[in-house]
């Protein structure tokens, strides 16, 4: 779900963000994932929730570029027991990658994003992917980009399609891929010592 970033404040190397809160059974300290990064629930008044980006999330994802109005994509944890409509996302964003051309094809619009050098080995065709949040499938990966093809439906509810080009998409890759690469990469280093 989407919804329009209410309040922004900045202290230090901080930003508080506060945003409308549509679920009446939420919490202080539950998690929630704001652009696909996951957040704790600082303070909840007056039907609006708040959260705390510290610098080191400020550095590594694009919440430091929200304003009043923004529209953000919201998602709470997943329960045990819930049913899976998506790949496993954790809301560890991995970097961002910025948005470098969008095509509109008939029903289709697509969308063309950079890709950071050290995330290169986790994206493949057919794999998944989430962007700012949004669970998605890769339709192509090539020379430092990769591009997903949208649905109307995924037009329709998240704000991905309207991103200016330029934006810097928060991105997680697939917590499969990442923990096989990685765990083959340290397999390699052990067998070159060997």
């Amino acid at each position: 779900m989407t919804v329009a970033v209410a309040e922004v404040a900045v202290s230090n190397a901080a930003r508080r963000l506060t945003l409308p809160c549509p679920w009446p059974d939420a919490a202080v300290g539950q998690s929630v994932a704001v652009n696909g990064c996951c957040l704790t629930i600082a303070t909840l008044a007056g039907g609006r929730m708040s959260f705390d980006a510290i610098a080191e999330t400020l550095s590594r994802t694009n919440l430091g570029l929200l304003n009043v109005g923004d529209r953000v994509h919201l998602e709470r944890s997943l329960r045990v027991g819930d049913r899976i409509d998506g790949h496993i996302v954790q809301g560890h964003v991995d970097g961002v990658a910025p948005l470098l051309a969008r095509q509109e094809r008939g029903e289709e619009c697509r969308l063309t994003i950079g890709v950071p050098a050290d995330l290169s080995p986790y994206l493949v065709p057919k794999g998944s992917v989430a962007v700012d949040g949004v669970s998605l499938t890769i339709a192509a990966v090539r020379d430092g980009v990769f591009e997903v093809a949208l649905i109307p439906t995924t037009q329709n509810v998240t704000a991905l399609s309207r991103r200016p080009i330029g934006w810097p998409f928060n991105l997680e890759a697939d917590m499969m891929a990442k923990t096989i690469v990685t765990w083959l990469a340290r397999q390699a280093k052990e067998f070159v010592k060997e």
